[in-house]
């Protein structure tokens, strides 16, 4: 279970050693070469973060069974973000943390999201954009499963509104959120 309202998403390798010395425990690992994978979580689990890794922004990798089962058994991250079914179902059967990405483009997207989360229950739903606070109660009544908040996220009010309509969490790649008191 997660227990930071922010997780910071890293973006860029620069913010990688300011996460390393941050307090914070757990991180999230956006736009990634593949070849620096091995290092990284080597690094985190020195450090014992905790890397949850998006599946589908990894470059070099693309996001079918045979990338799944690598990072899974090679890289073995904490969690998988993925859009993509197939990645969360082998993340469950592992016992990684998986969160589905939900896409929140308009109500037919929001029912298609409802019928592939009932086919994966994942651990968690990243909801995108994050600042609809609306739409963040609905996903976690209608699911009841823990939402992450995500996306266009840029401010401290925004992070806060989401928190208080049900988000469990909030990822940002903004470093300034990273610094606000809870």
């Amino acid at each position: 279970m997660l227990t930071q309202k922010i997780l910071p998403a890293l973006r860029q390798m620069q913010q990688f050693e300011k996460i390393m010395e941050s307090s914070f425990q757990t991180f999230v690992l956006l736009d990634v070469h593949i070849s620096q994978l091995a290092l990284i979580r080597r690094e985190a689990k020195r450090r014992d973060k905790k890397i949850f890794i998006h599946a589908d922004l990894v470059h070099g990798l693309k996001t079918d069974d045979f990338a799944a089962d690598f990072l899974l058994h090679d890289i073995r991250p904490d969690g998988i973000i993925s859009t993509r079914s197939n990645i969360i179902l082998k993340a469950k059967k592992k016992d990684i943390v998986a969160i589905q990405r939900m896409f929140l483009l308009d109500s037919m997207a929001l029912e298609k999201s409802y019928s592939l989360i009932r086919q994966t229950k994942p651990d968690y739903i990243e909801v995108l954009p994050g600042i609809i606070p609306e739409v963040i109660t609905e996903v976690k009544e209608t699911t009841n499963i823990p939402v992450i908040s995500g996306g266009l996220i840029n401010t401290e009010e925004q992070v806060k509104a989401a928190l208080r309509a049900g988000a469990h969490a909030v990822t940002t790649s903004n470093e300034s959120l990273w610094k606000i008191n809870l």
